[in-house]
């Protein structure tokens, strides 16, 4: 495993095979602030960007899984206390550094994972929603509480979160403030899958795993076509799938995975 640290709030983790398909080409994004909670200053915004422009860009990853070193949180959203020193000006001049952080999760080309434990509050519950898969376990605390503070959630909670779970529930939960605690998160659909106390992260680097055994290029071109194609009507949305497929069915990887299949052996994924 080889480890690499964007800025002081922010680790990068590259697992090595660890004897599991796929696990050679899982990535962690640590969330390492936890003095303050992994609460996301400018300067932590700036290192999430930064690290997930570069693990984006490295073809050898094929899942990324963002993690907290916290015992009690996973983030507790936005640095209240360095927002609260902002003059208007700079708060302007703040808030493109605030959405490179969630953007940079968001646009991850390959399948990302969300290990929750503790408190995932409003920007810190952002992030979890900016991943593919959020596993928490039962110690987890969500919501989105930022009209308790007279902003909105800003990190891409208005869109998310009612693609999850419906306009109306996401009304609900963003009007009211409320915290949502585990057992509850998991039959809203505000997580994917629950599981025992302390086991989020290893479960989910395990899930991780198993994703990153699968072909690195129909990885990318699957979660293409189920971002492209959220939101548009069935005829577009297959106009969508079908270049996606366009895109894999002559790569290296297709070539690969169908010889492995007939010859019962498991894939050397090229990755091209």
């Amino acid at each position: 495993m080889s480890e690499e640290r964007y800025g002081e709030f922010v680790l990068v983790r590259r697992h090595g095979d660890g004897g599991a398909a796929g696990a050679g080409h899982v990535a962690e994004l640590v969330l390492d602030r936890p003095k303050a909670m992994n609460a996301v200053s400018s300067e932590m915004a700036r290192s999430i960007a930064a690290a997930c422009a570069a693990l984006g860009a490295d073809n050898g990853v094929r899942v990324v899984v963002v993690t907290s070193t916290h015992e009690r949180a996973f983030c507790v959203g936005a640095d209240l206390k360095e927002r609260n020193s902002f003059s208007d000006a700079e708060l302007v001049r703040q808030r493109p550094v605030a959405r490179g952080a969630y953007t940079g999760v968001l646009e991850l080309p390959v399948p990302t994972i969300a290990a929750v434990h503790g408190f995932a509050l409003g920007g810190g519950f952002e992030l979890a929603l900016a991943c593919d898969v959020i596993v928490a376990d039962r110690t987890a605390v969500v919501g989105l509480p930022e009209v308790s503070v007279g902003v909105i959630p800003g990190g891409g909670g208005t869109q998310l979160l009612p693609r999850r779970v419906g306009a109306a529930r996401a009304a609900e939960l963003i009007f009211t403030a409320r915290r949502v605690e585990a057992a509850e998160a998991r039959e809203l659909g505000l997580v994917d899958m629950l599981v025992e106390d302390g086991r989020d992260r290893e479960e989910a680097l395990a899930l991780g795993a198993r994703m990153a055994a699968n072909s690195p290029v129909g990885l990318r071109a699957a979660k293409r076509a189920l971002r492209l194609g959220h939101g548009l009507d069935l005829r577009a949305g297959l106009e969508v799938e079908d270049a996606a497929w366009r895109a894999v069915a002559f790569s290296g990887d297709r070539a690969e995975g169908v010889a492995a299949f007939n010859e019962k052996r498991r894939p050397e994924w090229p990755g091209e």
